[in-house]
């Protein structure tokens, strides 16, 4: 396994694959090209033999450069429950930790059960919402009218890097 920075070239290899990685859901629009090319020092694809096994895309924020924002993450459904996820968000932790981030902040839907246990898993916590179901604080419209999203954070404070393999 190889985990490297993303590049250009990579982005039609994995807008491909996302609609198919999930399951069939429309994914394609949440990633444009400008993500990946604007963001290739904090976004990393880990790939196998040729095969992409996964990817995550996510930056420092401009407005606050203190936090940073994990934008789309994605796993080959053939290298699941293999420590993928987790070995690129500790490798994006890692990376902006470095430029001096304390907060990492990222949002799901609330029908992604995978991805809210996950980011709990992570040590992320959900921010209180506008509403909560199910025991899951909802921020409505977030997305826009009709998209609503859980949000969470995690601080890089106490994250320990020392188990950090380069």
């Amino acid at each position: 396994m190889k985990i490297r920075n993303i590049q250009d070239e990579d982005f039609l290899r994995i807008s491909t694959n996302l609609n198919t990685w999930w399951g069939g859901r429309n994914m394609v629009d949440m990633l444009p090209k400008l993500f990946i090319h604007h963001f290739k020092n904090t976004s990393f694809i880990i790939e196998e033999n040729g095969e992409t096994l996964g990817f995550v895309i996510g930056f420092v924020s401009p407005s606050n450069p203190e936090q940073a924002y994990i934008h789309f993450v994605g796993v080959n459904p053939k290298a699941r429950k293999k420590n993928i996820g987790r070995t690129l968000y500790e490798h994006f932790f890692h990376a902006v930790k470095e430029k001096g981030c304390t907060e990492v902040s990222s949002v799901t839907s609330p029908v992604n059960a995978t991805s809210i246990n996950f980011h709990t898993k992570m040590g992320f916590t959900m921010k209180d919402g506008d509403m909560v179901v199910d025991g899951i604080p909802i921020h409505q419209n977030y997305d826009g009218i009709g998209q609503d999203r859980v949000v969470f954070g995690k601080s890089l404070e106490a994250w320990s890097d020392t188990h950090f393999k380069n």
